[in-house]
């Protein structure tokens, strides 16, 4: 199995036809028949695109003519920072039910806004400032390198694009493979957190281990700790390996994502490797021995 995505996945664009949205939905109608079924733009409505392999995308006014049109359940954001938020708001009112925003710098106000609108619907929402979402050999949603990916039995998901990426790599390379790869985003006010995937993670018979990726700044790591050890103590427990970036970064200061930043004495990445090893989640030392790791977790 996979999680959020599979064969039969039909998504919606919008952002379409930007020079991002248009390159990575030609990605993703070559990765394995990928299911983008339509765009959507509110002065092109009527008009089509038309990919390189000679695909035809129809683009509708709305989001929610698109869904109503092509019975689509998914929907990927490339707007831009400034119009993000709205277009989040506007897949949320037409119910769709896997929401991706790829951008990256959208305001923490807009996304305040938007979480309310969330919690208060049935969408679910990956990111903003995310790779995506990807199940092997079955559906690409984002930006992430479908070459890299190899069906298998290990769950990712990562705070971190490029280490989302890294973690597949090294998973393909030991054979081990992956059942579906999330990257959840480093904003700190984001549609989904590792609580939620690691649930999905843990319900699903063919992940047979998790690798998790985490940076500094923020409590999700701590929280994402508790909630493994609570539920080990139900008996719900898999293998699993985490990794923190940001170890070097001096307190008070921002690395990389807006969500990276430690502040009040917590944060650092010593707390959260401590709350990782009490959970019994096995930390990788570097992100190119994650792999390894696991291998040896595994036994």
């Amino acid at each position: 199995m996979s999680i959020l995505i599979d064969n039969d996945t039909k998504i919606i664009v919008q952002g379409l036809t930007g020079n991002t949205g248009s390159f990575h939905t030609e990605q993703a109608l070559a990765y394995h028949g990928t299911q983008m079924v339509a765009g959507t733009h509110p002065k092109k409505g009527g008009q089509s695109w038309e990919s390189s392999c000679g695909a035809i995308l129809p683009i509708f006014t709305s989001v929610q003519e698109a869904k109503a049109r092509t019975g689509a359940t998914a929907s990927v954001i490339y707007v831009p920072p400034a119009g993000a938020a709205s277009a989040i708001e506007e897949a949320v009112d037409a119910e769709i039910e896997l929401i991706t925003c790829i951008t990256e710098g959208v305001p923490v106000l807009d996304m305040v806004r938007v979480k309310e609108k969330l919690d208060a619907s049935n969408s679910r929402l990956i990111g903003p400032n995310c790779p995506g979402i990807m199940t092997p050999d079955a559906c690409k949603i984002g930006i992430m390198p479908g070459s890299i990916f190899k069906k298998g039995s290990v769950g990712v998901l990562s705070r971190s694009g490029t280490l989302t990426y890294e973690a597949v790599f090294q998973t393909s390379a030991v054979g081990l493979g992956q059942t579906s790869a999330v990257g959840i985003g480093g904003d700190p006010v984001k549609g989904t957190e590792f609580i939620d995937i690691l649930e999905l993670f843990l319900a699903d018979d063919e992940t047979k281990s998790i690798i998790m990726i985490g940076e500094i700044g923020g409590s999700a790591e701590e929280d994402a700790a508790q909630f493994l050890l609570d539920e080990a103590k139900k008996g719900r427990s898999k293998p699993t390996v985490g990794f923190i970036a940001g170890r070097t970064a001096p307190p008070g200061r921002t690395m990389g994502h807006a969500g990276a930043v430690i502040s009040g004495g917590k944060g650092g990445a010593d707390d959260k490797i401590e709350a990782l090893e009490t959970a019994g989640v096995r930390v990788s030392p570097s992100p190119a021995k994650l792999g390894e790791t696991l291998v040896e977790l595994l036994g």
